[in-house]
């Protein structure tokens, strides 16, 4: 979330308020916006003339890498596939990654359940409305003032991991078989991730005990899905699917439903690149926990989502979190290892997150600047 549409003595007045990240207020429906009749031009309030435009010429995505996780868990290949993982952290924060061993059964039902409850009458996904005070549910996430600019999506964020952490009274019943869908594809990213972060922790030079840690606190962490739905936009020039953010997540994972092209990720030179899909790829990136992890070595990678004037998007983006006993800060191993001084400060899980939903509007990017001693 960014200060958007604020005028300077409000803005003045706010900078030294903090606002409150984990709710937000309900706006209207995009998906709705389209289907009582595409305007010609966009409403007021979905203009960004305060985010540089979005270049929708395909940019040449050759370099993005894609790791392959077979030849990581492959001892006579794993050296090579670990370089490889750690010039991607280090130089994009972001990989496509193949053979991840995600179940085809559990990304089909996905791929059919989650644009199959886009597809679903207004009043039957309004069951599954965000609740004041909250970010979970049916709607958009991070709108906190009534003349704030709106990204161009719908969205349906629900908590899966660890199971006690559900509200089932969220989960969608229709279509029939949403929820199953979620629940089987929750528990294999969960073990994804635990593997991508083991070789992660790897390539960073970590290992033994504080590799094990690292791996049994994502076991036992937060696992959140925000499911997207990108509308036909009539001036894609002119709007933002998602806002350039960064994640503050340990390392999120992306599914498209389709082969729309969305995604994009800032390059070190400061270009952005489109994130082809990949047919049967997930898409990796690391959020601030793992850059702070990392000392800095690795990046949390700026990313935004962009829209089609002809075609709508659907992707399914997983953010998943260590234990919260987990403390935020740089790897002592990597640190004692390098003889490196940290350049963030050591957290609590509990106090990173606090300081992630409560901040000043003038803090939010890049938040983790905030975070360096």
């Amino acid at each position: 979330m960014q200060e958007m549409g604020l005028g300077r003595s409000e803005k003045r007045q706010m900078e030294e308020e903090r606002v409150n990240l984990e709710w937000s207020l309900p706006v209207p429906s995009v998906q709705e916006l389209v289907r009582q009749g595409q305007p010609d031009a966009l409403p007021p309030r979905y203009v960004r003339d305060d985010v540089a435009p979005a270049d929708h010429s395909p940019e040449s995505s050759q370099g993005l890498p894609c790791i392959d996780l077979g030849k990581l868990m492959d001892p006579s290949s794993q050296s090579t596939e670990l370089h490889n993982l750690h010039s991607a952290c280090h130089q994009w924060g972001l990989f496509l990654l193949v053979n991840h061993e995600v179940s085809d059964e559990g990304m089909r039902l996905m791929k059919e359940n989650v644009p199959g409850f886009f597809k679903l009458p207004y009043h039957e996904k309004q069951k599954s409305a965000q609740r004041p005070g909250s970010l979970e549910g049916y709607g958009q996430a991070f709108v906190t003032s009534h003349e704030q600019k709106l990204d161009w999506n719908d969205m349906i964020f629900l908590k899966c991991l660890p199971s006690h952490a559900r509200n089932l009274e969220l989960w969608p019943q229709n279509p029939p078989e949403f929820r199953i869908a979620l629940d089987k594809y929750s528990e294999d990213l969960r073990k994804v991730a635990v593997a991508v972060v083991k070789y992660i922790g790897m390539a960073l030079g970590i290992h033994e005990g504080e590799l094990e840690l690292l791996m049994k606190s994502f076991w036992e962490g937060r696992y959140e899905v925000r499911m997207n739905y990108y509308p036909p936009c009539p001036e894609p020039e002119r709007a933002m699917g998602l806002s350039p953010h960064s994640d503050n997540s340990g390392i999120t994972m992306l599914m498209e439903c389709g082969n729309m092209p969305g995604l994009q990720v800032i390059s070190r030179d400061g270009r952005w690149v489109t994130v082809p899909p990949v047919p049967g790829s997930i898409v990796v990136n690391l959020g601030q926990i793992m850059e702070i992890y990392s000392n800095g070595t690795y990046r949390a990678p700026d990313h935004r989502a962009v829209v089609n004037k002809e075609k709508e998007r659907v992707s399914i983006v997983t953010f998943c979190y260590p234990s919260p006993s987990l403390p935020v800060g740089p790897s002592p191993q990597l640190l004692a290892a390098t003889g490196l001084t940290p350049v963030f400060q050591t957290l609590s899980h509990s106090e990173y997150l606090q300081r992630f939903y409560n901040r000043k509007l003038d803090d939010v990017d890049p938040f983790i600047s905030n975070l360096k001693l």
